[in-house]
């Protein structure tokens, strides 16, 4: 049989992990395998960029949604088990899951329509279909939702690292995103000695402009009480600029605070643009694939006839 689409292969996943037992994605891929009688040519069918096979790719596609929807759950990264609403739709009996109905489920529809705000009002785009949308508008939502995954998968990682090793995560990605002297120009502070301060970037050779660093790995939120101890530590060090960076979120309390801080200027990064800022500036990721879109020179044919 043709390699199903990966709304296809969601219910038979679900059901694979009804016994409850945690699997890895290689016996996922296994199994699945088995279940759709693939061939080993259809098995071994790449992705146009040659990186990928097609049945490994929409696998894990498959998988996403059904996690983004709360069916599934990575209890770590490379396995996957079934989650007490991925039960509860099982004994449902349902004939098929697909996009259409994961939209019933929170934060699903955030997730599909690249919504960046948060408000889970609008309306999603019906990616079911492709008919209404150009290749252009089709390769662009392709684009927004890979992003949104790679987002999220980064602040797995990030939530599983030292606080340590944070700190040297929020250094360098100020230093990639052009704020400091030099190369040597942020450091991570002494844990012990630290008075709240996580680490510093000197913002000119002679340290003369510092802009102290807090990193807060944390899964909740960061309150004002937290916030206000780490202004009232920069006068350590005599610094006007500070920058709170978290795999959290910020309360409102919090936001309104450094907003009528008067004499200095703290920023603060919540876990989502924390992850935003590290795709862009390329920390903490690499580029997999690129991919050149060409269209037709007018200027090209234009000279040629004017010759």
């Amino acid at each position: 049989m043709p390699i199903p689409d990966f709304q296809s292969i969601m219910l038979p996943l679900l059901k694979l992990l009804g016994d409850d037992n945690e699997r890895s994605m290689k016996e996922m891929y296994s199994q699945l395998a088995e279940h759709f009688k693939l061939t080993e040519a259809e098995l071994a069918e790449l992705l146009p960029s040659g990186q990928q096979t097609v049945f490994t790719n929409r696998i894990a596609w498959a998988k996403t949604h059904m996690k983004k929807a709360g069916l599934v759950d990575n209890p770590i990264r490379g396995r996957v088990k079934l989650s007490t609403r991925g039960r509860e739709i099982l004994e449902q009996n349902p004939t098929t899951i697909n996009m259409r109905f994961l939209k019933q489920f929170d934060g699903y529809t955030e997730f599909i329509s690249g919504s960046t705000n948060g408000d889970d009002s609008g309306t999603a785009s019906e990616t079911e279909t492709d008919e209404d949308s150009t290749p252009l508008e089709q390769l662009e939502s392709a684009y927004a939702e890979l992003l949104s995954v790679v987002t999220d998968e980064l602040l797995e990682k990030l939530g599983s690292v030292t606080p340590e090793f944070f700190k040297h995560v929020v250094v360098k990605l100020l230093q990639a995103m052009g704020y400091g002297g030099g190369v040597d120009s942020g450091e991570v502070t002494s844990y012990v000695r630290d008075g709240g301060i996580d680490g510093i970037i000197r913002e000119d050779k002679l340290g003369l402009d510092v802009v102290c660093i807090q990193a807060k790995r944390w899964q909740g939120t960061v309150g004002r009480p937290a916030v206000q101890a780490f202004v009232g530590s920069m006068d350590l060090i005599r610094a006007k600029k500070g920058v709170i960076l978290t795999t959290g979120r910020f309360s409102e309390d919090a936001m309104t605070f450094v907003d009528r801080i008067e004499g200095k200027r703290v920023v603060l990064i919540d876990g989502k643009k924390l992850a935003e800022f590290m795709i862009e500036h390329d920390v903490g990721v690499s580029t997999k694939t690129v991919y050149k879109l060409k269209e037709i020179s007018g200027d090209f044919f234009e000279e040629g006839l004017e010759g």
